[in-house]
Parts: C-alpha cells; sequence; structure tokens
C-alpha cells in the first residue's frame, strides 16, 4: 500500500511549519510590550492589559477568518505561502503498485473546515490560556494557605452560620463561592495532566512530521483531516482575483437608500484596507518588537557585564609615631620583648606584628599601638598563621 501525495504544492519543511506555528507568539509579544509603552503615557491602555487574552483572542478572530475566507490559510501559514487543503484518501488492497488514482487527493477547504480551524487557531489557545491562569491562580493561593493558613474558609462558615436578615444572601454566596473552589480544585488536579497530554502530542505529531512519518503536523490538523501545502505560483497570482470576486459580490448584496449604500462601501473599504494592511503592519510590529529587544539586551549585557578593573595599590604604611616603640631591624623580632617572635599576633589597626603575649599584655594596658600609639583593642588582636 503506497501513498502518494497528489493536488498542487508541495510539502512544507518541519522548519517553515514550527516558524508559522510560533509566529502568532511573536505577535502577541510585541503588541503587549507596545501597549506596554505606550500605557506609560496613556493609563487608560492599562485596561487592555488587564483583558490581554481577550484582546489578542479577537484580534486573532478577525485576522485568522479573513485569511482562511481568502486564502485558505492560517493568518501565519499565508505569510510563509502555505495552503491548507482537505485531504480524501483512497486505497486500492488490490494492486500495490503505484498509481496515480490512489494516494492522498487534496482540494480547497469546506465551510465547516474553515469554521473548526478557527476553533483550532483561535478558542482552543484561548481557553488553554484561561486554563493556565486559574492553575496558576490556584496554586498560588494553596501556596499562601500553607504558609499563612486558610482564613477564608473561617470567614465564610461564619457567615454561613450567622443569623440575621442578609442570612440567606450570604449562604448564596457562600454555596457559589464553594463551588467555584470545588471547580478550581478539579482544575487544578487535572489541568497538569491535560497540558502533558497536549505538549506529548504536539511533540510526537511534530517527530513524526520531522521523520516523514506522517504529513499532519499536529493533532488538529489531522482531526480536521487538513494537509498544509505550499502554495503553486498560479494559486498566489488567483489569489487576488478571487479577493477581488468576494468583495464586489459583497458591495452588489448592499441594500438601502443610496446614502446608506454609500456609507456601506466606504465602511467596506475602510475594512478591506486595515485588512489589507494588517499583515504588513503586524509583521513590521514584530520585527521592530525582535530589534528592541535585542538592544535593551544588549544594553543590559553591557551594564550587567563584569568591568576589569586593575589591582588598587597597597596602602600606605602606618607612620611609627615619635615617642612610640623604635622598630628592630630585623622583621622576625617582636618590638616589645626584642626576641623572636612567638605565636605571632598582628594589630589591625595598624598592621605591626608582635608576640601574642606581649602586644595583648600591652594593647590591655594602655588601649593603644606601642608603635603608631593609635587607638587600639584586644579585640583587634589577629592571630597570624604564616609568619613573613
Amino acid at each position: 500500500m503506497l501513498f502518494q501525495v497528489g493536488g498542487q504544492g508541495t510539502r512544507p519543511t518541519f522548519f517553515e511549519m514550527s516558524a508559522a506555528q510560533q509566529l502568532p507568539a511573536s505577535l502577541r509579544a510585541a503588541l503587549t510590550y507596545s501597549i506596554g509603552v505606550l500605557a506609560l503615557r496613556r493609563p487608560f491602555l492599562h485596561k487592555v492589559l488587564d483583558h490581554e487574552d481577550e484582546f489578542f483572542s479577537l484580534l486573532m478572530l478577525v485576522l485568522e477568518t479573513h485569511s482562511l475566507r481568502i486564502t485558505d490559510a492560517s493568518f501565519a501559514e499565508s505569510l510563509y505561502g502555505l495552503r491548507r487543503r482537505t485531504v480524501k484518501i483512497r486505497v486500492k488492497k488490490e494492486d500495490v503498485r503505484p498509481n496515480s488514482g490512489d494516494g492522498i487527493q487534496q482540494s480547497g477547504l469546506e465551510k465547516h473546515q474553515r469554521i473548526l480551524s478557527v476553533v483550532f487557531l483561535v478558542a482552543l489557545p484561548y481557553l488553554k490560556s484561561k486554563l493556565h491562569s486559574i492553575y496558576n491562580k490556584e496554586r498560588e493561593a494553596r501556596l499562601q494557605a500553607s504558609l499563612w493558613g486558610n482564613g477564608d474558609e473561617t470567614v465564610e462558615d461564619a457567615e454561613y452560620f450567622s443569623g440575621g436578615e442578609s442570612s440567606l444572601v450570604s449562604r448564596e454566596v457562600t454555596i457559589t463561592s464553594r463551588l467555584m473552589k470545588k471547580i478550581q480544585k478539579i482544575m487544578f488536579v487535572c489541568y497538569p495532566w491535560l497540558h502533558a497530554s497536549s505538549e506529548g502530542m504536539s511533540f510526537a505529531y511534530q517527530l513524526l512530521y520531522l521523520l516523514d512519518a506522517t504529513g499532519f503536523y499536529s493533532l488538529g490538523l489531522h482531526a480536521l483531516g487538513i494537509h498544509v501545502c505550499r502554495a503553486t505560483g498560479q494559486e498566489l497570482m488567483d489569489t487576488s482575483s478571487r479577493i477581488s470576486k468576494i468583495r464586489s459580490n459583497e458591495r452588489e448584496r448592499l441594500h438601502g437608500p443610496p446614502w446608506l449604500k454609500a456609507l456601506q462601501r466606504a465602511l467596506l473599504s475602510c475594512t478591506y484596507t486595515m485588512l489589507d494592511y494588517a499583515q504588513t503592519g503586524l509583521i513590521a510590529a514584530v520585527f521592530f518588537f525582535k530589534m528592541m529587544e535585542w538592544w535593551y539586551q544588549s544594553a543590559e549585557e553591557r551594564m550587567s557585564a563584569p568591568t576589569v578593573y586593575p589591582p588598587p595599590p597597597p596602602p600606605p604604611a602606618p607612620k611609627v609615631a615619635k615617642e612610640g616603640i623604635p622598630l628592630p631591624p630585623d622583621r622576625t623580632i617582636c618590638p616589645l620583648c626584642s626576641e623572636k617572635r612567638a605565636n605571632p599576633s598582628i594589630v589591625t589597626i595598624s598592621g605591626f606584628v608582635f608576640c601574642y603575649a606581649c602586644i595583648f599584655k600591652y594593647v590591655s594596658q594602655y588601649n593603644r599601638c606601642p608603635v603608631t600609639l593609635m587607638p587600639a583593642n584586644v579585640d583587634q588582636i589577629r592571630r597570624l598563621f604564616h609568619d613573613m
């Protein structure tokens, strides 16, 4: 049994598919960074950052729907010249030799496949992001409860059993909050397994795709029965004519008085212009974000890099006081007992070395260094383990 890929286009490489899959994440990071910079001077944009998941999902919903409608490809796939094709497998078991009529036949996407593609491209990532945020909140709540104790349950129990006019309302709120907590606990237990299963399946499909063992890059494409292939030159040329045809049909379906039709045409023209330049603008935003990220990362590396300075010069030697004890010519002789040092010790305030018994007795009595006459105490005497 031999499968041959028919239809238009060729199979894209693993790196092309990986780049197309990672483009939405780069786009989201670029938009978040740009909005964060603008929010420094326009605080009302912080509301967009507070609902980042919803804002980005709405944007991707518009882009993915428009791209699948006119190019039969997702927004990221269209940038790499890729197209989605419906796979229909027909196998003849009687003849195992390659035959042009057998194998995989590809055609354009059907309406339900476009809708399901939008679900896999927009709805599932949004749901996954929300589940991840719920899991993180529950994990932080459990960590705080383990450190500080769970005081919320005590308050809720007190409100539940307290009487008064608001007892019914408080009971309803308590029951709702307890139900939500149970759902969060179930999510906390199930999410790691769901996440691990999803990542494992993605890794398995990508590995099989890399080894040419399957034509589906992901489980979603396999479930929809869709292959991703490179667009031919004729398909790229036909895209513009297809777009103009779709838009002319939309203009013909306009109804109402002339002024209303003119307004609708103006709105459609603005929408078409925004969608046409959205692709270029978003790619420019990603490029700008990557450039700024590289620039600031390089600046931080330069600032955090250790600077090699020459070793500082040694401090000047302390001056010997005129009324102090003179230093002997031999450095191994103690200035106090004029004998070879035994158990050498140093006075940290001056740096001169004496016998431990001699310097301890002198400092205890006079509270100063015998050579420099600088104030000192017995706590500033240190033992030397290598007499120089």
